[in-house]
């Protein structure tokens, strides 16, 4: 008899739990930037830069290593010599006016639908790291069961909006049949928007085609409505690998989102200087963002901004830096410049979550949001410069996005707002602690943190103090088990396990190793 009633007990704790953990969460909604986007240089200073980038394309060029992108661009008007492409001014922008401003990015499910520009911001987890740390556990590799529980983290947090890569490299996984399972993960353990790595045609296309399944949609439907996302980086300096341009022609061709972003680090792969690594970084943005146009005008791109500096001690990368922050305001007044969705991100250098990770990530994230930025990557979880991530981190990075969010959100003025009544009512002397006007707005007016404590010595928990990442960890394992995987189609899930399983069996795509 003391089985079962162990096991309600634990149900009901479970469920406890689960409560707890998403009553804590503000609803799943784009935050909305309502200030005017922060301006680092002058118009002159940013036309300067613009007409600098355009000079490298026309003047130096940029290496294309895929013999099809070179002729389609040879046809759309551009100088080949060898692998060497140079842009005429005139040919960048007038290739760049096709570019849409703004798109719907479809999720799995149509609540998960989010919107790619204007004054709305989507927020994704870590992506691409080889290591994790966290719930009790040292620094590891990359693995799936990892991977699942980060998948599992991003779906019930709600300031996460879609996927952006593998929070972690399940390196357990063959890199034959890697992105079948991943990608069956990503899409059956949430229904936001997911991410394919342009690695190799055979994976673009694999995860267009699950997207699809999981979508319940026909190809004529997928090829109108953009439903999965890849990031397309530059071999910086001024270079565009085959798997990259591959990876363009194919989703750009199906109507799919490209983030172009140029890796540009100040002091290695760009100068020195803050106004030529934003030089480089332009002119790699532009030839890449007109090239999706010339395999498909009116393709969905984001323009991704990614200049940070390193630590010329070392050559380690540096982020969170005065001048990653610089960066970030400038790169979002050059994506407006083209009417183009913005990309930056929330990153730090710190080897653990400690206060060098908290305040470079708060440098991040408020030079990415100040920038204007539509797409904001590795929002929650990334340390080490991208080598690690952690579960701790990723619930105090939740904490941080939801102030965030709050913060942009209206201050609401009228007669109730303004309380005019209440401070009668309380007079001189007096406290608001009781008064009618706080107990019907508390619950709802104010931010309440997940991690934070906010709590006097007295009322410190049973035991001593307990450190940030301690309570995290307690909250991520609340939130793993939290989860639930979002319905699915009995016909759909058999269709996309079929197809997964035919892919594995035929042995996915071809590797070196």
């Amino acid at each position: 008899m003391t089985e079962p009633r162990r096991t309600r007990r634990g149900a009901r704790s479970s469920r406890s739990k689960t409560v707890d953990v998403l009553a804590k969460q503000p609803p799943f909604e784009q935050p909305r930037m309502r200030f005017d986007p922060l301006r680092a240089v002058s118009e002159d200073e940013l036309e300067a830069i613009h007409h600098a980038s355009l000079r490298v394309l026309a003047e130096t060029g940029i290496d294309f290593l895929d013999k099809t992108a070179r002729q389609q661009l040879a046809e759309a008007g551009a100088e080949i010599d060898g692998n060497r492409v140079r842009f005429s001014p005139e040919l960048v922008m007038q290739l760049m006016t096709t570019v849409p401003e703004q798109f719907t990015l479809h999720g799995i499910r149509p609540e998960r639908n989010l919107q790619m520009g204007g004054n709305a911001i989507a927020v994704t987890s870590v992506a691409s790291p080889p290591f994790v740390t966290g719930l009790g556990r040292d620094r590891r590799n990359g693995n799936r069961e990892d991977y699942r529980n980060l998948i599992k983290m991003s779906q019930v947090m709600n300031c996460i909006h879609t996927s952006a890569g593998y929070p972690v490299e399940p390196m357990d996984l063959h890199p034959s049949i890697r992105h079948l399972h991943a990608t069956h993960d990503m899409i059956t353990l949430s229904d936001k928007p997911p991410f394919v790595y342009s690695i190799s045609r055979p994976r673009n296309q694999d995860a267009i085609e699950m997207t699809r399944i999981a979508r319940g949609v026909d190809h004529d439907t997928m090829n109108q409505e953009t439903s999965i996302l890849s990031v397309i980086n530059t071999s910086t300096p001024l270079r565009y690998d085959t798997v990259m341009l591959h990876g363009i022609q194919e989703m750009s061709a199906r109507n799919q989102g490209i983030v172009i972003t140029p890796f540009t680090l100040a002091g290695a792969m760009a100068p020195i200087t803050v106004a030529g690594a934003l030089v480089l970084q332009n002119a790699e943005a532009l030839a890449g963002m007109a090239y999706t146009q010339v395999v498909k005008p009116g393709a969905p791109v984001i323009y991704g901004g990614f200049t940070s500096n390193v630590d010329m001690r070392s050559g380690a990368p540096a982020f969170g830096t005065p001048e990653y922050w610089k960066a970030c305001l400038v790169g979002g007044q050059l994506a407006r410049r083209y009417k183009v969705p913005y990309r930056s991100s929330n990153v730090n250098a710190s080897n653990s979550v400690d206060a060098q990770s908290a305040y470079e990530s708060v440098i991040s994230l408020w030079g990415a949001v100040m920038g204007g930025v539509n797409l904001l990557l590795h929002g929650a979880g990334w340390l080490e410069g991208g080598l690690l991530t952690s579960y701790e981190k990723m619930v105090i990075d939740g904490d941080i996005l939801n102030m965030v969010s709050e913060m942009l959100k209206p201050i609401t003025i009228d007669d109730a707002t303004l309380a005019v009544e209440a401070i009668a009512e309380v007079g001189p002397g007096g406290h608001f602690f009781g008064t009618s006007h706080t107990q019907e707005r508390y619950t709802t007016e104010h931010f309440q943190p997940m991690v934070s404590s906010w709590k006097n010595f007295e009322s410190w928990d049973e035991g001593g103090r307990i450190e940030a990442p301690e309570r995290a960890t307690k909250i991520a394992q609340e939130m793993i088990d939290a989860h639930q995987e979002p319905p699915m189609d009995a016909q759909i899930r058999a269709e996309l396990d079929e197809f997964v399983e035919r892919r594995i069996a035929e042995g996915g795509v071809e590797t070196d190793y």
